[in-house]
C-alpha cells in the first residue's frame, strides 16, 4: 500500500495543504514546529482513529474551527480508494470512502501505517498506559472491528466506575447494589475479549520482536514481552507489574477468571470507587537478558526494544494484509539513534512500498532513504527534488494513458475547502480489499 495524495483542510497549523507522495523513500524537511509531524499524525489517524501525541481529537482541529478534514488517496496494488476523515471538535466523526458516507472504524482497512516517532521510548520507559496504548491501535489495524470493542469497552468501564462512586458517596452495601452485576456481565463480555486479543499478539509479536532486535542491536539479548494480567493477579497499577510470575495460572477461562477476579476486588471496588480488574488495568512487560526493560535497560537497549516492537509490527501485517507492506512513516527517528543504529535501521525499512522520513536536519538522513525531500517551513509545503536515483527510461505510448492525472502539490496555503479536494482522484476509483 502507498499514500499517493494527502490532503488537509484545517487540520493542526494548516489552513489547507496538498502533498504529492511517491512509491518508496519520501522525505520531509524542515525546521522543529513547522508542521511535518502534523503531516505524520494524520496519515497515522487514518490507521488507527487516534493521534500518538494527544489522547483526545481537539486538538488536531486548527484553533477557531470545529472541524478537520483528512482526505487521502491510497494505491493497493492496481486499486485506488479515496479515503476521508472528517474530525469533529465534538461529537462523532465521520468518514467517506470513495466519496461514499462510510464508518469510522472502516478506515483501517484501508490505511495500514506503522509510525516510528521520539514517543517510542515511553512504551518501554513510560506507564503502562504507554504499553496498552501501543498494543491496542496495533490490534485495530490487525482487526478493525476491535475499535469498537475497545470503544464499547471503555463506555462500559466509566458506567461501572461511575456506579462505584455513587455507592461509596452514599454508604451503599455490596450486597444492596444489585446493577452492579448488570455491569460486570458487560465487562467480563467485552474485556474478555479484549485479552485474549492482546495475548494473541503478544505470541505473534514475539519471533519478529526477536529478530528485529538483534538485527538493530547487533546482539542478541533474548528479548521478550509478556501481558501482566489483573484477573490473574499482576496487577500493574498496584505493584508496577514487573514480576509476572507471581500471576495465577491454569486452565481457566478469561471470562471465567475475569469473573472470579471482580468478586474477589468488589469490596475494595467499593470503598475506593474504582474498577480494579480488567484489561485496562494490564501491562506489557519488556524484558531483555531476563531482566525488566523499565528500570534496567540502556538507553540504548530501550530505544533497541522500542525500534524492535515497531519494525515486528510492521513485519506482522506485512504477512497478514492483503493489501501489501504498511506506510512506514519514521518521524525524527534518526535525530535520536547513534549512527550505527541509523543505518541498521535505514537498511530496514528501505525494502518497504513507501517511506516517509521527517527531519529536522537533512544530514541525519541516511543516505539509502533520502529520496524525494520535500520542504516544509510554516505550514507551506513545496518540492525540491525528484528521486536521486532515476527512473529507468520507458518508450512513449503512442496513445496517451487514460489514467486521470495525479494533482500535483499547492505550494502555500488557502483558505478554500475546494483548494483541498483532489477531485481527478475520486473518479475511476474503487474500494480495495478490506
Amino acid at each position: 500500500m502507498i499514500v499517493e495524495h494527502l490532503s488537509l483542510v484545517d487540520f493542526r497549523n494548516y489552513a489547507t495543504a496538498e502533498l504529492t507522495l511517491h512509491r518508496g523513500p519520501n522525505v520531509l524537511v524542515g525546521r522543529n514546529g513547522q508542521g511535518k509531524t502534523n503531516l505524520a499524525e494524520a496519515i497515522v489517524f487514518l490507521a488507527t482513529l487516534a493521534s500518538h501525541r494527544v489522547s483526545s481529537d481537539a486538538p488536531m482541529v486548527r484553533d477557531g474551527y470545529e472541524a478537520a478534514i483528512v482526505r487521502a488517496r491510497l494505491a493497493h496494488g492496481q486499486r485506488k480508494v479515496l479515503i476521508e476523515v472528517q474530525i469533529n471538535r465534538q461529537g462523532s466523526n465521520k468518514a467517506r470512502i470513495n466519496a461514499a458516507p462510510g464508518r469510522t472504524a472502516d478506515l483501517p482497512r484501508y490505511a495500514h501505517v506503522v509510525l516510528f516517532a521520539p514517543e517510542d521510548l515511553q512504551i518501554v520507559r513510560g506507564d503502562p498506559s504507554a504499553r496498552r496504548r501501543f498494543a491496542d491501535q496495533l490490534l485495530i489495524q490487525r482487526t478493525p472491528r476491535m475499535s469498537a470493542v475497545l470503544g464499547d469497552y471503555d463506555r462500559v468501564l466509566r458506567q461501572r466506575t461511575a456506579l462505584l462512586k455513587s455507592a461509596r458517596a452514599r454508604g451503599i452495601k455490596a450486597e444492596a447494589l444489585t446493577t452492579l452485576d448488570v455491569w460486570d456481565d458487560k465487562l467480563i463480555a467485552l474485556g474478555a475479549e479484549i485479552i485474549d486479543a492482546r495475548t494473541r499478539l503478544a505470541a505473534d509479536l514475539q519471533p519478529g520482536v526477536a529478530d528485529s532486535y538483534a538485527a538493530i542491536a547487533g546482539a542478541d539479548h533474548d528479548p521478550r514481552l509478556q501481558w501482566a494480567q489483573s484477573i490473574r493477579g499482576g496487577d500493574p497499577e498496584e505493584s508496577e507489574g514487573q514480576e509476572s510470575a507471581d500471576q495465577v495460572t491454569g486452565s481457566a477461562g478469561t471470562a471465567d477468571l475475569f469473573r472470579a477476579a471482580l468478586a474477589a476486588k468488589r469490596p475494595a471496588e467499593l470503598e475506593r470507587g474504582l474498577t480494579l480488574v480488567g484489561p485496562h488495568r494490564d501491562d506489557l512487560v519488556l524484558r531483555v537478558r531476563d531482566l525488566p526493560v523499565k528500570g534496567y535497560a540502556s538507553h540504548g537497549e530501550s530505544w533497541s526494544v522500542a525500534l524492535a516492537l515497531r519494525l515486528a509490527s510492521a513485519e506482522l501485517l506485512r504477512r497478514e494484509s492483503p493489501a501489501g507492506d504498511p506506510v512506514l512513516i519514521l518521524d525524527d527517528v534518526f535525530a535520536e539513534l547513534d549512527a550505527e543504529r541509523r543505518q541498521r535501521l535505514a537498511g530496514i525499512t528501505a525494502g518497504y512500498e513507501q517511506v516517509i522520513v521527517t527531519a529536522a536536519v537533512e544530514e541525519d538522513i541516511p543516505e539509502v532513504l533520502h529520496r524525494h525531500v520535500v520542504r516544509i517551513s510554516a505550514g507551506t509545503i513545496s518540492d525540491e527534488r525528484e528521486q536521486s536515483v532515476p527512473e529507468p527510461v520507458r518508450p512513449v505510448p503512442s496513445v496517451p494513458d487514460p489514467v486521470p492525472s495525479v494533482p500535483e502539490p499547492v505550494e502555500g496555503t488557502s483558505a478554500s475547502d475546494e483548494d483541498a479536494s483532489p477531485t481527478a482522484a475520486t473518479e475511476g476509483t474503487e474500494s480495495a480489499n478490506a
